[in-house]
């Protein structure tokens, strides 16, 4: 048997057949194959078959009833929103009054730090990893300014040990018990956008608050991707984005979590709009704000219908499969890759523990953008660089398949 044979056994014997079916392939912009084999789902994913349909009745509802399609409309829009607490509650582990979908992760990040990034006295640090994605390094030094402090000594960025791409879950744990009176705010990424390291979320969130600090996760990487349990692992807050793992579309409405005794806390400080008061009183224009006990007290603008509809068909695929038996797929597809990867020699950067990996892994090689050109234009398999030498390939479980790994692994056989 070749080895391209077995990848196709893998995918016609696995226990959760492929739901490539339900999403629009795109062609492949190079080698032999007609459709591409797509592993950037972690940057953007790909469009579910029934967005389309769902966007054309909100445009068809604007046509024939215009405003009155904000009470009238077939999901009426004034209450759009609510249609996807519930089946975003369940995939991040919330209650469903903890969970709202609104703005940009950048822009709920910002709305969480108002509320919840409170310097006082010693205590005024705000704990992120050295990897960060970009948009949270911008956004947690902004806040110390804000506050008036200098970010180079308020933003504390902690690194693996010398030689190690990973941040080892006990040299946190290790740094809040030591540094933790110092602490107001821990920020990191649930999975690494660059290494695609799954953090220990509850022990972290654990040691964070023991030491006196909020806890705050970025999930742009691991909404969708791994299992979640906001609400039990006692998060203060959450932010992520919908665009990547959730397959929402490019900038999509991002998602929001708060919890319960947060949200049922109105002396809690936050920003403020019309859609964070009370919607049984928001069309008495009062001025003075009625928040609900709920994540929405922290909506500010009437949500962007046309933005909601792809997230809300996407929503409906994950409820209905479940991420228990996605997370099991995603184990059994990644660690494929990443035996095959073994066996070709490449430099892997991810965690090698399946427990501590999402649905990514990252490779090392001199000259990414270059490499991944080329992996699209010989051998149609679409991936993503991080500068200078990181390649991501993110073997997504509800569209990649054992033969998409096939093909990665043997494209980048020729190439390395």
């Amino acid at each position: 048997m070749t080895l391209e044979d077995e990848a196709r056994r893998l995918d016609e014997t696995d226990p959760l057949p492929t739901l490539r079916g339900e999403f629009l392939i795109p062609p492949a912009p190079g080698g032999p194959h007609a459709e591409a084999a797509y592993f950037a789902g972690n940057s953007l994913g790909l469009q579910p078959k029934s967005a389309a349909g769902l966007l054309r009745e909100e445009l068809d509802d604007w046509a024939r009833l215009a405003v009155e399609a904000h009470t009238q409309g077939r999901r009426p829009w004034v209450a759009y929103h609510e249609l996807l607490r519930e089946p975003a509650a369940r995939l991040v582990g919330a209650l469903a009054h903890e969970v709202v979908a609104m703005n940009s992760l950048t822009v709920n990040l910002h709305l969480m730090m108002a509320s919840f990034y409170r310097p006082a006295g010693t205590r005024t640090r705000i704990v992120i990893e050295d990897a960060a994605f970009p948009s949270d390094s911008y956004a947690v030094a902004s806040q110390a300014v804000h506050h008036g402090l200098d970010p180079a000594a308020t933003v504390v960025r902690l690194r693996p040990r010398d030689g190690e791409d990973a941040l080892r879950t006990e040299d946190v744990l290790a740094f809040l018990d030591r540094e933790g009176d110092t602490v107001a705010l821990v920020l990191l990424g649930g999975v690494n956008y660059l290494t695609g390291q799954l953090m220990d979320m509850a022990a972290i969130t654990k040691a964070g608050r023991a030491a006196g600090a909020v806890v705050g996760w970025d999930l742009a990487h691991a909404a969708g991707n791994v299992p979640l349990r906001l609400h039990d692992w006692d998060v203060d807050f959450a932010a992520w984005c919908t665009y990547k793992y959730l397959n929402g579309g490019p900038g999509a409405v991002a998602g929001c979590f708060v919890h319960e005794r947060h949200v049922r806390d109105a002396s809690v400080p936050k920003l403020a709009g019309w859609w964070g008061t009370d919607p049984a009183v928001r069309f008495r224009m009062d001025p003075d704000i009625a928040p609900p006990a709920s994540a929405d007290a922290w909506q500010l603008s009437n949500p962007p219908i046309m933005a909601l509809a792809p997230v809300l068909a996407s929503l409906e695929i994950f409820d209905r499969v479940g991420m228990d038996a996605l997370r099991a797929k995603s184990r059994r597809l990644t660690g494929y890759l990443a035996d095959r990867l073994a066996g070709i020699g490449a430099e892997v950067v991810t965690p090698s523990d399946p427990s501590a990996r999402g649905a990514q892994l990252s490779v090392r090689g001199a000259d990414a953008g270059g490499l991944v050109r080329r992996l699209a234009e010989a051998h149609g398999v679409v991936a993503d660089a991080r500068e200078p030498d990181v390649v991501r390939l993110a073997p997504v479980p509800l569209y990649c398949t054992f033969h998409d790994c096939h093909r990665a692994a043997a494209a980048l056989a020729d190439l390395l």
